[in-house]
């Protein structure tokens, strides 16, 4: 199980984390920034992309978009976001509770630098329902803090 999965490895790497699990969904960056309170931006969603023969993750702030130009940038090819059920392979995760921790076996994951305006964020939980809510620095040490420029916050043209 997903969510039990984030549990054991936040409970194995970050003790003072826990995960939260509510009635309402958390499954899309709308109805978690409702049901957290925060804004959009603030929701880290957590993307599975391949990039030639490479897959990986990359968590961004809800509100971004991956950009074409800045990915090729900074993964060196054209970014193709995965499907739902290597989505499920790579993460054990349904879509909708996509999340950087609890995975199944190691895997390369990227912070998009948009997140860096956040002091604190809330990325899903392995679950519809679940969420963590940490700091930006604090999930860059959970994940590696390897840092890219691949995505573009609200209100900035990409073209």
């Amino acid at each position: 199980m997903s969510l039990a999965s984030v549990q054991a490895d936040l409970a194995a790497r970050a003790p003072d984390l826990s995960v939260i699990v509510t009635d309402a969904s958390t499954a899309t960056v709308q109805l978690a920034a409702e049901v957290h309170g925060v804004e959009p931006g603030q929701i880290a969603k957590t993307l599975c992309i391949r990039v030639k023969d490479e897959e990986f993750l990359l968590v961004t702030r809800g509100d971004a978009r991956l950009d074409n130009q800045k990915s090729k940038s900074a993964f060196g090819g054209r970014p193709r976001m995965l499907g739902v059920e290597d989505v499920l392979r790579l993460t054990s995760h349904q879509v909708g509770g996509v999340c950087p921790f609890g995975l199944p076996a190691p895997l390369p994951i990227y912070l998009d630098v948009s997140l860096k305006v956040y002091d604190l964020v809330i990325p899903a939980g392995g679950s519809t329902h679940a969420s963590v809510r940490l700091t930006v620095d604090r999930l860059a040490e959970l994940c590696g803090s390897k840092w890219a420029d691949a995505c573009v916050p609200p209100g900035l043209a990409s073209e």
